[in-house]
């Protein structure tokens, strides 16, 4: 959610920004008018209320002296029912109001690049060697169907199409990889959460996912409830603190946490249609932090290390973008993605998004934290994935591959492959 405020003081300079985003400049104009209206509806009926005060004590006043008080009802009933009026139209204003305000994204950063298109998105590094193979690479679905491990075919006859099942070594690899990155991440300090899989309106709203995700049915929600299966764990973790106030002195705050992740995947048909990289389904490890303004920045950079040195151990080549104004999430202010090597295809693919949104989703879910003034702020909140396992899964099957058809395990997960040093066929 924007500052209103902000959004007074210099109107146009949001506009700017937002439309970098597609928003047209008419928003914010509508915006403000309804503010404006607001306001003077607040004023007349706040004075409204105080002249019926008075009225109150007047007609007490009168009852008193035994005095005809009937002139001074009348009014007072009269007042009243203008004031119920004012308060209904204050109530339809601010929900017009909230509900423009909602469908506004966050202020990119100045430094963001500025497209309407995922075009033009900035690389800042690219690490790791791009393996080379004296055949030709697989693709990881062929990969794991060959070897007995990934079936998608069985998925698709109990669930549907992008659903899968994981057997054997491929569960064992999944379970892995995700024990893993939860190993690294609580080692560099990120404290490890299981949070619900399911959450209430109110949770989504305040993560910036609806109303986005009810227009576009994007998610899965459950019939005759208010809840909806999560997209990321990122909503259950920022909303651990909705509605609260949490400490200055325990900020920064640091969760991970592994969660599947449900998603409709509204809008991609015929993207993805094979193999674990778009499943309605799949397992993520998230990170989230809570920050103070001032500190922010920096956060973003440490969760963007801290999702690489998982793929840098991991053997696997990478670069990290910045994306467009336009490709970043609705709350995000900037967004850097990991994008991994996939031989087969020939090209990067995502991973991972580490995302600023700054104050956008403390002030949709009142997060705050108390100065040593005893003044009230807005945290600042950061995501990123750390990693997405099914992906990763996929990275390693393509990028370990052996012309014989197994997969050479990278040393790092062997450990938790029972010291396995190959995925060979199934028997």
């Amino acid at each position: 959610m924007l500052d209103i405020k902000k959004i007074r003081k210099d109107p146009d300079y949001i506009k700017e920004k937002l439309a970098t985003r597609g928003i047209k400049g008419e928003m914010i104009d509508q915006l403000l008018a309804l503010d404006a209206k607001r306001r003077e509806l607040i004023v007349k009926s706040e004075s409204l209320k105080a002249t019926r005060n008075e009225v109150s004590d007047k007609i007490s006043q009168l009852k008193r002296q035994k005095e005809d008080a009937s002139e001074a009802i009348a009014e007072m009933k009269k007042t009243g029912q203008t004031i119920k009026e004012l308060d209904e139209q204050l109530r339809q204003i601010e929900k017009k109001e909230d509900d423009l305000a909602a469908h506004l994204p966050n202020i990119p950063a100045d430094d963001v690049p500025v497209s309407l298109t995922e075009e033009g998105a900035v690389e800042l590094r690219r690490i790791g060697q791009i393996p080379t193979f004296s055949f030709k690479p697989k693709h990881h679905w062929d990969i794991g169907e060959n070897l007995g491990i990934l079936d998608f075919e069985r998925a698709a006859k109990v669930s549907g199409s992008r659903f899968v099942y994981y057997i054997g070594d491929g569960a064992l690899l999944e379970r892995a990889v995700y024990n893993f990155y939860l190993d690294q991440n609580t080692a560099a300090g990120y404290q490890e959460v299981i949070p619900p899989y399911m959450v209430n309106d109110a949770s989504m709203y305040g993560t910036g996912q609806f109303p986005k995700f009810l227009e576009n049915k994007a998610g899965y929600e459950i019939t005759g409830t208010d809840l909806t299966m999560i997209p990321t764990a990122e909503v259950p973790l920022v909303n651990y603190y909705r509605n609260e106030v949490i400490p200055e002195e325990k900020l920064p705050v640091s969760f991970t946490a592994l969660s599947p992740a449900f998603r409709s995947e509204a809008g991609s048909a015929g993207r993805d249609t094979k193999g674990l990289i778009r499943l309605h389904q799949f397992n993520k490890v998230e990170m989230v932090k809570f920050t103070k303004p001032e500190d922010s920045w920096n956060a973003l950079e440490q969760i963007t290390h801290q999702a690489e040195d998982n793929l840098k151990k991991l053997g696997l080549a990478y670069h990290v973008i910045t994306l467009t104004t336009s490709d970043m999430s609705f709350t995000a202010a900037m967004t850097h993605d990991l994008e991994v090597w996939f031989p087969a295809q020939n090209k990067y693919r995502e991973i991972s998004s580490c995302s600023n949104t700054t104050d956008f989703q403390a002030r949709r879910s009142h997060i705050q934290y108390r100065d040593q003034d005893g003044k009230l702020h807005y945290v600042h909140t950061l995501n990123g994935s750390g990693l997405a396992v099914g992906r990763t899964v996929a990275a390693i099957l393509e990028n370990y591959q052996n012309e014989d058809g197994t997969v050479t395990i990278p040393e790092v997960l062997r450990p938790y492959m029972h010291g396995k040093t190959k995925i060979e066929k199934q028997q």
